[in-house]
């Protein structure tokens, strides 16, 4: 038995290998597949790695780029600086009360225009009535005491001629006569004061302008050391805007000004769409804040319509020049690279040619061309990223349909093209 078994482990030993063999085969098979596959796509990747997508107009070099544009033209150019700015009251008062008192009546309504000493409000004046009684009670008696003083020096002086009196008894009359004449003059303060107290309990606008929010009720203590006041009035009319320009910017302002230039101001809105009014420019302060490299400048507006409002914020455009037969073409046109600013521009040819260009000034979305440019030439607005120097090109309009601009001025040749940024 034991025989016949190493027999059978015998010869069922080869079909085991076998069967490992194929096993193993298969593994090695599809190792080799997958190694493949991902050597081809390395391949394949590392060769197309680096080349720019696919584009229409640049595989076919034949067909036209759609692209929009305008034509340069000559004509005035008004040159405006922007800044932010702060609506300030060309004068704020608060109104107080010069006297200590109780409150007895107000005369105004908040937020009211007011002119310059409209009565506002009264404080309780018998504490200062009774007081210029007693001033003037005391006025009449040393007044009394004074004359009788004068009588006595009359009649002593008369006695001094017949030496029934010294001369002493005469000097000491005149010197008391002096001290009633100075104790009137006393009096005489103590009267004013105590009238000039009776006109301070009624309170009224020192200046024209708007009234705010009350700031006391009618009953209440109010006194003269109070910092709140009774009401605040603004002028809004006139009315200021405080700004700031850039250091660099102030030399082209500060020379007119000294030569008394009056440099129009506009004040818009948050979002630049609003006129909120027109004013010009009042005067520069005396020195450049060094912490933010700005100087302050104030600028005057009639505000009779009411369009500013102290403490807001408005966007001040300040027009400092007008240029005359300027090249102006739109800011869109205008490229930055390498060689600087750049435009492109159509020949009669359909195909575009890049030009170096000298910008001027820029404002409302137009660019003066101080070199580079002539008038009646056209260039591209929009589209630029697809074009190259030759590029052929079709001007369309913003819904896609083919636009006609007119033809570049073939009297004056064109600047020579500047190499492609």
């Amino acid at each position: 038995m034991a025989l016949d078994q190493n027999k059978q482990e015998t010869l069922s030993e080869p079909g085991a290998s076998a069967g490992k063999f194929s096993l193993w085969g298969g593994l090695l098979i599809i190792a080799a597949l997958i190694a493949g596959g991902f050597y081809y796509y390395n391949h394949k990747t590392a060769s197309t790695a680096g080349k720019p997508a696919a584009s229409p107009w640049r595989n076919d070099p034949g067909r036209a780029i759609p692209i929009q544009a305008a034509t340069v033209q000559s004509g005035a150019f008004e040159v405006y600086l922007e800044a932010l700015g702060t609506v300030t009251a060309a004068q704020t008062v608060v109104a107080h009360s010069r006297v200590d008192g109780q409150l007895l009546k107000l005369h105004f309504k908040e937020g009211d225009s007011v002119k310059a000493g409209v009565l506002l409000a009264e404080i309780d004046p018998r504490p200062y009535q009774v007081q210029l009684t007693q001033a003037e009670g005391q006025m009449a008696r040393d007044r009394a005491q004074f004359e009788n003083a004068k009588a006595d020096l009359q009649r002593y002086r008369i006695l001094l001629k017949q030496d029934s009196v010294s001369q002493q008894q005469v000097d000491t009359q005149e010197a008391l006569v002096a001290q009633y004449e100075g104790l009137l003059k006393y009096n005489q303060g103590q009267i004013d004061s105590a009238k000039l107290n009776l006109d301070y309990t009624r309170v009224t606008a020192p200046i024209s302008g708007r009234l705010g929010l009350r700031r006391v009720d009618v009953g209440n203590m109010v006194r003269a050391s109070d910092p709140n006041g009774i009401v605040v009035i603004t002028q809004e009319e006139p009315i200021d805007v405080m700004f700031t320009l850039a250091e660099n910017e102030l030399p082209k302002v500060v020379q007119k000004v000294y030569a008394g230039v009056r440099f129009p101001v506009e004040a818009w809105d948050r979002t630049q769409k609003n006129l909120l009014g027109r004013g010009t420019l009042m005067t520069i302060d005396n020195q450049i804040d060094i912490a933010t490299g700005t100087v302050k400048l104030k600028a005057r507006f009639d505000n009779k319509n009411h369009g500013l409002f102290p403490n807001q914020f408005v966007n001040v455009r300040m027009k400092i020049d007008e240029l005359q037969n300027a090249l102006l073409a739109p800011s869109a046109a205008v490229q930055r690279g390498s060689v600087g600013a750049f435009v492109y521009v159509i020949g009669d040819d359909g195909k575009v040619s890049v030009r170096q260009v000298t910008p001027g000034e820029e404002g409302a979305g137009k660019q003066v061309i101080a070199q580079g440019l002539t008038a009646d030439e056209r260039v591209v607005t929009d589209g630029t990223d697809r074009l190259r120097e030759g590029s052929s090109v079709e001007i369309i309009t913003l819904d896609g349909k083919p636009q006609t601009l007119p033809a570049a001025d073939k009297k004056t040749p064109p600047p020579t093209s500047a190499k492609q940024p």
